[in-house]
């Protein structure tokens, strides 16, 4: 199976309650993503950091361990994401995950309710993850 991950990855990083589901549910899964995961892991550890749950050092270490992580990177083109974004009234961040999944036929696994409803919606498959 062919899994776009996105944020939830962090969920795993950072050991959150989701980390043992997610990691049961993947296995044996080619995880895929936008560059744009990059990104988004950056700033939910300056979000973290501002939050004070998190200091430079753990930051440091969980994304050595995100390296570790076997992640198969994809090219979003910039424009399909814009349409994206503009059908399903998201922001492009968003909109680069559902067009990952739609250009490689995979199911989103996700934790953003916002984003798997947008994905839903767009007609993409969604990895359940127990609450």
């Amino acid at each position: 199976m062919r899994l776009v991950v996105d944020s939830v990855i962090i969920a795993v990083i950072t050991n959150e309650r989701h980390k043992q589901a997610l990691v049961e549910l993947t296995k044996g899964a080619e995880l895929v993503a936008p560059h744009a995961l990059h990104w988004e892991i950056g700033n939910a550890f300056s979000a973290l950091f501002k939050r004070k749950r998190v200091d430079l050092q753990q930051a440091i270490d969980a994304v050595q361990y995100y390296k570790t992580i076997p992640i198969r990177f994809c090219d979003v083109q910039l424009d399909f994401a814009l349409e994206i974004a503009n059908e399903l009234n998201i922001y492009a961040y968003d909109a680069y995950f559902i067009g990952c999944a739609s250009k490689y036929s995979g199911t989103l696994a996700s934790l953003d309710h916002k984003l798997i409803d947008a994905a839903e919606s767009f007609g993409i498959k969604i990895l359940e993850v127990s609450k």
